[in-house]
């Protein structure tokens, strides 16, 4: 399990612990949120692809989300900008 760490200034502290009771707890939970709802979508998506394509759908969601890689039904963010970029520089002729 990867451990993400995130730096706030003093300031920015201060407006959270206002917000919230617990700072770690509220972005635990936007964190968490967050990748619940982008599973959904990319369950959503490979559904769609399984069924058109006549692919058995794993079971489970973490299988589910792990077949989408697997299938190329979903990308990362990052590769998907970089395949972007690529091809906006191939376009403008790779100035």
């Amino acid at each position: 399990m990867p451990d993400i760490t995130v730096s706030i200034t003093d300031a920015e502290n201060k407006c959270l612990e206002y917000a919230a009771l617990s700072v770690q707890d509220f972005a635990d939970n936007a964190l968490t949120h967050r990748a619940w709802v982008a599973g959904n979508e990319i369950i959503s998506l490979l559904v769609e692809h399984c069924n058109a394509n006549s692919i058995a759908l794993a079971t489970g969601r973490d299988a589910q989300i792990n077949q989408a890689y697997t299938l190329g039904v979903v990308d990362t963010a990052a590769n998907v900008q970089a395949a972007f970029e690529a091809a906006q520089a191939e376009q403008s002729g790779g100035d």
